[in-house]
């Protein structure tokens, strides 16, 4: 496929790659608050069970850990984080 001179490309500051948000400054910052929303939907999501009073303080710990924490903090070996996404994340 010849692309040739007619080729119109779109240049972008951040975009989507495999789920990850990726910036052409190369910074985490857009990964770090995609994955805060990720955390913040999960939560939204789980909280009839995160707040359920019959379910043991332990299981809903687990929960909040294998679901929320894991979802937030996915893909994070990549990113070059800064103290200001530590703490973000917090």
């Amino acid at each position: 496929m010849d692309i040739g001179a007619s080729a119109n490309l779109e240049v972008v500051d951040k975009f989507c790659y495999l789920g990850d948000m990726l910036s052409v400054d190369g910074d985490a910052d857009a990964a770090v608050e995609a994955r805060i929303r990720i955390g913040w939907n999960k939560f939204r999501h789980l909280a009839p069970l995160l707040t359920n009073r019959d379910i043991s303080l332990i299981r809903r710990g687990r929960l909040y850990s294998s679901c929320v924490r894991s979802s937030m903090l996915h893909g994070n070996e990549t990113w070059s984080v800064k103290k200001e996404n530590e703490v973000a994340l917090q």
